[in-house]
């Protein structure tokens, strides 16, 4: 029987693609995979358990027919504030003319309209704003009731039915996860999914309930679409395994002008802890009609990689959109393209965070420097959690980092880290195993060649999460 194929991405930065109507078979799913999809996710703002069950099954059956592992992000709804409905189902507000959200379930006119979240009366105060309709609308509150919110139209425009609610300067005191995103969450863990996406979260007490229930079952991927989530940025991070820059109720509730510096100081942030970070939404969204993308999002994708981000992420793209296939190969060869460019390179270096203050920053600074200095084919990390190979992929390394792990969990949690090739293999006991097993596997996986050097990266003793202090130097026989 002939050997399967060696499948090794050309770049550094990861690719995650939403699942949808449109790409909910097997063969478009196998056609993303091999178009760049390193992670795809599962919206549960739509779908049954038995959509996401169904295309779980398919993800997994592609990981054993590629033998690659696939990382598979379940993004959880959150709280989903929304208006009541209207008795004709929609109403133009005028811009000057005055507007009540109010408790009573009645259908509204132009004049009021049902807001069924009581917490947002409550923590509102005269001055607040209310975004309606993802900002289209800008309502400021004047008067306060204990059932009521009594406002002037800043920007008015058409609002129908059920339209979201966005509260931009008040802290809301709602729990980041609801009883559905529990439901969701349970369900996604029992079937083995590796990150979870944590939504609309405000503050770290957000971030350790999530914790306390997955138990750590799953990375939590933090999504950052809230001011207030930038005001505790530090807190929330250091409680979270990953984040994700979510554009697009951040670009609701920031001034738009903010947006791009706010993407600049997460990603800053979170590379600094060594915690992959994603740049998501609308970064190809005219892929969604169009078989091309317009040259501002080429752009825009561009961006993200000189950044440094871990992954960036396509939504309605490849969930729902014409081009699913199209919209993978073209956001791979534009980081492709990118990290092809001394500039890129030039970046990567420069911004390259301080070492940590710990063995185990020292020696993954190290391995970077002495690989990057002997011209090293492969860095090899041995890692059990993954903590070995963020390390390695914080320092953002010249040379390839394929991380070693016997676990397939973590081999596909490394899905969304900064240039790691994950494999799966049995544990090792010994450093003088560990530099064997590492030379087979950079042969064996096209990286390096007979009188090519490689550095290998390992925690002694062997099997233990969180040591990572040994490292040889190894020339390929």
């Amino acid at each position: 029987m002939p050997s399967r194929p060696k499948i090794r991405r050309r770049r550094r930065t990861k690719i995650i693609a939403t699942l949808g109507p449109a790409s909910a078979t097997p063969e478009v799913l196998a056609q993303l995979f091999h178009a760049g999809a390193d992670v795809f996710r599962l919206n549960f703002s739509h779908g049954t358990h038995e959509d996401h069950a169904a295309r779980i099954t398919m993800i997994h059956a592609l990981e054993k027919k590629t033998g690659r592992p696939i990382g598979i992000l379940a993004d959880v709804q959150g709280p989903k504030l929304r208006v009541g409905t209207f008795g004709g189902g929609r109403v133009h507000l005028q811009t000057g003319q005055q507007f009540r959200l109010d408790l009573n379930a009645t259908p509204g006119d132009a004049r009021r309209v049902n807001l069924p979240h009581p917490e947002i009366i409550e923590a509102a105060t005269i001055g607040s704003t209310l975004l309606l309709d993802d900002g289209k609308l800008r309502l400021r509150v004047v008067h306060k009731r204990a059932d009521a919110l009594e406002t002037e139209v800043v920007v008015g425009g058409q609002l129908s039915d059920r339209k979201g609610v966005n509260v931009p300067d008040v802290v809301l005191p709602i729990p980041a996860l609801t009883a559905k995103d529990r439901a969701d969450l349970e369900f996604a863990l029992n079937h083995d999914v590796n990150y979870i996406g944590l939504s609309f979260v405000q503050r770290p007490e957000d971030v350790a309930e999530a914790k306390a229930l997955i138990n750590g079952r799953a990375w939590i991927m933090v999504k950052l679409e809230k001011p207030q989530a930038l005001e505790n940025l530090d807190a929330i991070l250091a409680l979270a395994d990953a984040v994700m820059v979510a554009r697009g109720d951040l670009g609701v509730e920031l001034p738009l002008e903010e947006v791009p510096l706010a993407q600049k100081r997460i990603v800053r942030a979170a590379r600094l802890l060594g915690k992959p970070v994603v740049v998501a939404t609308q970064m190809l969204e005219s892929m969604i009609t169009a078989p091309t993308p317009t040259r501002a999002e080429a752009s825009d994708v561009a961006t993200a990689v000189f950044d440094g981000a871990d992954a960036v992420m396509l939504s309605g793209e490849t969930a729902a959109g014409q081009f699913p296939y199209e919209a993978v190969n073209i956001m791979d060869r534009i980081i492709a393209r990118v990290e092809q460019d001394q500039d890129w390179r030039t970046t990567m270096d420069n911004n390259r965070p301080t070492p940590e203050r710990s063995a185990a920053g020292a020696i993954a600074a190290a391995t970077r420097q002495i690989a990057q200095t002997i011209g090293a084919q492969a860095i090899v990390g041995f890692t059990f959690s993954g903590g070995t190979a963020l390390r390695i992929a914080r320092e953002r390394p010249h040379s390839p980092v394929i991380g070693l792990t016997p676990l397939i969990e973590t081999a596909r949690r490394m899905a969304v880290v900064w240039g790691v090739h994950a494999v799966v293999s049995a544990d090792v006991h010994s450093m003088t195993e560990a530099v064997a097993k590492a030379v087979r596997v950079a042969q064996a996986e096209g990286f390096a060649r007979s009188g090519e050097e490689i550095v290998v990266i390992a925690g002694v003793p062997f099997g233990q999460s969180g040591t990572t202090n040994a490292l040889r130097v190894e020339t390929v026989k």
